[in-house]
């Protein structure tokens, strides 16, 4: 038995649900939104896949989305995540999270900053200028993190 924990991250995605998303989240046993979901049966689909995790975006509103939280601190196993739409929102102390994720810029990122690392999935949505439409792939393996960034379509 693998003590593996996959989880999908996935942000932006403006009401569009691609089937290669549902095909690179499939086998996750979580899946983070970080916003921009605009349609409630968006999070319906995913949780057809696994349980979800999500965060209200800057175009986010109406039913059952605005009682999603603009941000939220939660663990998977031992590992802090604080997830929040924009970036510009996450607190300047971050003690004890071993992950932020964030969203809103459609541009897909992994990057160190002191303990914490940062992820941004880039957007699953609708392709916004000549950005890629990604979605990221966080593997927790006792306690160390790994996030790799899929491209969904060319």
């Amino acid at each position: 038995m693998s003590s593996v924990i996959r989880i999908g991250i996935i942000s932006d995605t403006h009401n569009l649900v691609r089937p290669e998303a549902l095909t690179a989240l499939r086998g996750c046993e979580h899946i983070i939104h970080a916003g921009d979901i605009c349609n409630p049966a968006v999070l319906d689909t995913l949780n057809e896949l696994a349980p979800v995790t999500a965060v209200r975006g800057n175009n986010d509103s109406g039913a059952r989305i605005d009682d999603l939280p603009e941000a939220l601190t939660f663990h998977i196993g031992a590992t802090a995540i604080h997830l929040v739409h924009d970036i510009a929102d996450v607190p300047e102390r971050l003690d004890g999270i071993d992950v932020v994720v964030t969203g809103h810029s459609h541009k897909p990122a992994i990057e160190r900053r002191g303990t914490a690392l940062f992820v941004n999935p880039g957007s699953a949505g609708p392709r916004r200028f000549k950005l890629p439409v990604t979605l990221g792939i966080m593997l927790i393996d006792k306690g160390e993190v790994q996030v790799e960034i899929v491209q969904l379509i060319e």
